[in-house]
């Protein structure tokens, strides 16, 4: 993890098969995904250039609604993200903010950011 709170793990995979492995885990273990944002392909709609970039977003309101009423700023960050991107020498990489930081950046309660624990996890399954 960096200061800014961003885990990034490699992915031996194009940014859209990423995508779509993270889609298929999320969907095995009862995850919602509430929308893809697809950052290259609207730059491209306005004649700009961007190397592949999307962003997942997906949650379960039955483990975030508990963290938001207790910790309410956290609305901001949640539903949880993942940042599949390829960068300059054509590497791809998933990144996600880290449990640990949303929880101090929020003081969400210890016994509650076992809720949102789990990204770690379902990102790595999605990579390997």
């Amino acid at each position: 993890m960096q200061e800014n709170g961003l885990v990034q793990i490699a992915s031996l995979y194009s940014v859209d098969e990423t995508v779509k492995r993270l889609e298929s885990v999320l969907a095995q273990r009862g995850v919602q995904v509430f929308a893809v944002i697809d950052h290259s392909g609207e730059a491209e709609k306005v004649g700009m250039k961007m190397r592949p970039t999307k962003v997942v977003i997906f949650g379960n309101p039955k483990g975030g609604t508990p963290l938001m009423v207790a910790a309410p700023s956290l609305a901001i960050d949640l539903p949880l993200k993942a940042l599949v991107a390829e960068d300059d020498k054509g590497r791809v990489s998933v990144s996600y903010n880290s449990p640990e930081y949303l929880q101090q950046r929020h003081g969400v309660p210890e016994e509650l950011i076992k809720n949102i624990a789990v990204v770690g996890a379902l990102v790595a399954k999605a990579v390997e």
